[in-house]
């Protein structure tokens, strides 16, 4: 089974870009518009890897990645934000989020974040 990368913004337009450029990559992507909606999904035990923006209303992307480490889910993930912070970077890789993401993310970096997903060097 390919792996599933599933893409959590409430960004419409960022999201879109990202699910379409991870697709141009030849990746199998889905698109959510909230963590609540991934967390509902059938999709959650398919995918991958993660990819969620950190600052999203009602569940974070930490918030995200804390529930489902409670849920016994430990998804490799990845964090995604328009508002960069040395602090909040720290705070996403104490969490076990792999990579730190500055959007617009660009081609090259998402394709580190999915080779390192699987095993390849971590940024």
């Amino acid at each position: 089974m390919a792996l599933l990368i599933s893409v959590v913004d409430d960004d419409g337009a960022s999201r879109a870009a990202v699910t379409g450029l991870l697709r141009s990559m030849g990746h199998d992507a889905v698109g959510f518009a909230s963590a609540a909606e991934f967390l509902a999904s059938d999709e959650l035990g398919r995918t991958g890897l993660l990819i969620a923006d950190q600052r999203m209303p009602e569940i974070t992307g930490l918030d995200l990645r804390r529930r489902l480490l409670a849920a016994g889910a430990p998804i490799p993930m990845a964090l995604m934000t328009a508002y960069p912070t040395e602090a909040g970077r720290r705070q996403a890789l104490d969490a076990g989020i792999f990579s730190y993401l500055t959007k617009p993310v660009s081609p090259g970096e998402l394709a580190a974040c999915v080779a390192a997903s699987q095993g390849g060097p971590l940024r």
